[in-house]
């Protein structure tokens, strides 16, 4: 089972709708998760939220969602409700996804600042495989004995003051293998991160 995995969109519509073209078209994905912050700063914001919302795609919470930006009453409404967190089970593969880190989406998991050990008490405690988080706009992907953490890195493409990796991810179960892929590339093909 292939799960798409994005984040950190930001109102970057013609960046989601490629993506989403690549996950239905190239990877055949069976699932799209997105690990939150769809609005803040990008030139499209009503169209992202109407896509992602139209599309059924499992979303959390991320920190600039909880401005709306002067979106229309039913897209404000679905950020409002989105969760801070969700679970789920894939072919026994259970994942906890979140957009910074669990408990808070102002908060985000850099490589360089956690050890193996924390990751693995980390999803000991959730008690899950995978554990999918956004916010940083940095890939990342890290096997520990519990399972893996899984970060995207974000989407957007227009320039901006945050650096951006303008990636996303495909996640692989059940061997749990992840690859993370660049929006601005002309051949769709694993890059190194």
């Amino acid at each position: 089972m292939n799960i798409g995995v994005i984040s950190d969109v930001h109102g970057d519509y013609r960046a989601l709708e490629i993506v989403l073209d690549r996950l239905d078209n190239v990877h055949h994905v069976d699932h799209i998760l997105c690990a939150g912050d769809l609005v803040g700063r990008g030139p499209e914001q009503n169209r992202v939220v109407s896509l992602i919302r139209e599309r059924h795609i499992q979303t959390v919470r991320g920190n600039h969602d909880e401005w709306f930006y002067d979106l229309s009453s039913e897209n404000a409404h679905f950020l409002k409700t989105l969760p801070l967190d969700w679970r789920g089970d894939f072919e026994g593969v259970k994942i906890f996804m979140c957009h910074g880190k669990p408990g808070s989406n102002l908060w985000g998991l850099y490589r360089d600042h956690v050890s193996n050990t924390l990751l693995d008490m980390m999803l000991g405690s959730l008690q899950v495989d995978v554990l999918i988080t956004g916010h940083t706009h940095v890939p990342m992907f890290v096997r520990v004995k519990q399972g893996c953490v899984v970060n995207p890195g974000s989407i957007y493409t227009f320039k901006s003051s945050r650096a951006t990796s303008h990636t996303y991810g495909v996640l692989r179960l059940p061997e749990m293998a992840f690859d993370v892929y660049d929006v601005n590339a002309e051949v769709v093909r694993p890059v190194a991160f």
